[in-house]
């Protein structure tokens, strides 16, 4: 029987992944909410579209659990990007959503961030041993 650790690490990696996949619609679809918000960030189109496959890659490393620990790394990195957007830029009630991409974006960090706690063997840099 799996321990509670891997149940948490799963869970944790398929809820980051799930959302990260749920946004790729919008970016590679050029739809216009997604246009206006990376217009406004000074980045549309490139950077809609390479932070689509970024954001694709880091969902695939996700839904594996042997490389879940990379893609939860990158997940971090990508989501410190749009939390600081939020906060610096485009304002955590982005076009009237009552912050939910800034919601979103926070979920992730924090799954993301759980998977590198249970999966501690992987990463001796943040071990607690």
């Amino acid at each position: 029987m799996k321990n509670k650790k891997y149940y948490i690490e799963r869970v944790a990696a398929i809820i980051a992944a799930i959302l990260l996949i749920q946004s790729l619609y919008f970016k590679f679809s050029a739809h216009p909410d997604s246009i206006k918000l990376f217009t406004e960030l000074g980045v549309e189109p490139f950077g809609r579209i390479a932070l689509g496959c970024f954001e694709l890659i880091t969902a695939l490393l996700l839904i594996f659990r042997k490389t879940s620990h990379i893609g939860a790394l990158l997940g971090i990195g990508l989501m410190v990007g749009a939390i600081f957007s939020h906060i610096a830029i485009i304002g955590i009630n982005y076009n009237n959503d009552g912050g939910t991409l800034f919601i979103l974006a926070c979920v992730v960090m924090i799954c993301c961030i759980t998977i590198l706690v249970v999966k501690d063997t992987k990463l001796p840099f943040i071990s607690r041993r």
